[in-house]
């Protein structure tokens, strides 16, 4: 039995005086809303305190109609958002069916000015560069339908305008969806962690309220809503939620039998729209460079430790020099690799810092890779390159011509790109590779998972990093990271594994600080 059915069950055993008693203050306390919502998901959802509320799960489960409907009753200026233009039309026909009609519709600018004088909006964003429409623009309900249908830099940029000068009115941020069903949606299982991370340390119940902020581009949970200290000034946390939709809990959709086409889909679809499952496995794309269950399996054999008696192989840097981008580290010791190293970066950056960052983090004599994609590593490459000595240092160009083949021999590469990501591919393939060990970050394996390949008159050509970021909504810079750390320096177990101390034999990298303090000398 139901909620909804045990609430019924309830009400029809007490005494009719008392039946039509609860009736007319239920009369009462509705009198004036378009949207009533059912009991259970959706009023819990209405009723929720976060300003951060994601309403998840099951197909059916009333996200859309609580969506609208709290946008037309509660908030006088609203935004829902839809992925692409075309699939607003469903949310039109949502709202016209609660207030009967649509009058004060302007289908043009998408814009509804309601028969109580709020005014709801409809907004689209096929693009990443299409969120600077809404740049500036304050929304008391910032709502998104098919939250995971947008990249993550989507949606925290079109949250930045949440508010409303209006006395009393309250802002807040509501998220719908279905689980994720290509590696793209998976950002919101990080996001909303603690309900969605079945490896979550520390999980919350559904509806529980937990509190987060920003530090150095990345988000940290709070213990609660007290102002935090952040780079010496004082910043109030943001609360999240997430509660789970069921389609049993809508008895209008539940008795069309809707729950018999959820059966009948093919069980990858089944599970995630049926049974509103996160931790269902995303099914791979036939063209994917790196398959989802390789990743996992590289995953499982990472241990917090590295192998004892093995020093830093190499030290990979992905190089961002600000503009919202993260600078990536990340150490190979033997087949082990240590926890990639990301710092989102903003302002001007200068590349000297971050070579310094470089000396700093390696170990062991380790061999230095700087990724100079774009350009922008080669002021970092010539730092390293000309203030310190004893490196072995490699200039990364994924553009580069490449002579080698597939392990099988068979396949040339159209680039360098290509070749060192095919390479990585071969060591994490089961039987035939290396026992890759690789920290489990759940943004290094959608990194990972992301990448795909096709066979052109060239070679093998992998997927461009700006697609990869088109589609991601970030810059897959861990996944270059380890994958660039495994093409240089030792190759394989089977090559020898050099020890700490074995490395450190002829003393560490010798510093130009005179070299140095001349070009900081320079800049003052």
């Amino acid at each position: 039995m139901g909620l909804l059915d045990d609430i019924l069950a309830r009400f029809e055993a007490l005494p009719k005086e008392t039946q039509e008693q609860i009736k007319k203050d239920a009369i009462e306390a509705t009198k004036g809303r378009y949207f009533i919502p059912n009991p259970g998901p959706q009023t819990d959802c209405l009723q929720s305190l976060a300003d951060e509320t994601f309403f998840g799960g099951s197909a059916g489960g009333g996200k859309s109609a609580l969506l609208c409907g709290t946008a037309v009753d509660d908030f006088d200026r609203s935004i829902i958002f839809r992925r692409e233009y075309p699939q607003i039309k469903g949310l039109e026909d949502e709202v016209a069916g609660l207030i009967g009609g649509r009058q004060g519709y302007n289908s043009q600018d998408k814009l509804w000015r309601l028969p109580n004088g709020n005014i709801l909006e409809f907004g689209s964003v096929p693009h990443e560069s299409d969120v600077e429409k809404y740049q500036g623009r304050p929304h008391a309900l910032k709502g998104f339908d098919e939250i995971t249908h947008f990249s993550e830099a989507m949606y925290r940029f079109l949250i930045g305008w949440n508010r409303s000068t209006t006395p009393g009115q309250r802002s807040r941020v509501i998220a719908t969806g279905n689980p994720p069903v290509t590696p793209e949606g998976y950002w919101v299982v990080k996001y909303w962690a603690p309900w969605l991370d079945p490896k979550h340390p520390n999980p919350a119940k559904p509806g529980e309220l937990r509190w987060f902020t920003t530090i150095n581009g990345e988000d940290v949970e709070c213990e609660g809503p007290d102002q935090v200290e952040v780079n010496g000034r004082m910043v109030q946390p943001r609360s999240r939620t997430f509660i789970p939709a069921k389609l049993e809990d809508n008895p209008d959709l539940m008795a069309t039998g809707y729950a018999s086409v959820l059966e009948a889909m093919p069980e990858e679809l089944r599970i995630r729209l049926r049974d509103g499952r996160f931790d269902a496995e995303v099914k791979d794309n036939e063209f994917q460079a790196f398959p989802t269950e390789w990743i996992k399996a590289a995953q499982a054999r990472w241990t917090p430790t590295r192998p004892e008696g093995v020093g830093m192989s190499v030290l990979s840097n992905d190089v961002a020099l600000g503009g919202g981008d993260a600078n990536t580290l990340a150490a190979r010791y033997g087949h082990w690799y240590d926890e990639v190293k990301s710092e989102t970066l903003k302002g001007k950056v200068d590349p000297l810092d971050l070579a310094a960052k470089v000396v700093a983090t390696m170990r062991d004599g380790a061999e230095i890779v700087i990724d100079m994609g774009g350009g922008y590593g080669s002021g970092v490459y010539s730092h390293l390159k000309n203030n310190v000595q004893g490196l072995t240092l490699h200039a990364h160009n994924g553009a580069e011509k490449s002579s080698k083949r597939t392990r099988d021999g068979k396949l040339k590469f159209a680039n360098k790109r290509a070749e060192v990501h095919w390479k990585f591919r071969e060591a994490l393939e089961p039987n035939l590779g290396e026992p890759v060990a690789l920290p489990p970050d759940p943004e290094l394996a959608a990194d990972l998972a992301a990448v795909t390949w096709k066979l052109t008159p060239r070679g093998i050509l992998i997927e461009e990093k700006t697609d990869i970021k088109k589609r991601l909504g970030r810059s897959p810079d861990k996944g270059d990271a380890v994958i660039n750390a495994w093409s240089y320096g030792e190759s394989s177990v089977s090559a020898r594994i050099r020890t700490a101390s074995s490395r450190s034999r002829n003393g560490g990298p010798k510093v130009n600080l005179g070299h140095a303090s001349m070009k900081s000398r320079r800049r003052a």
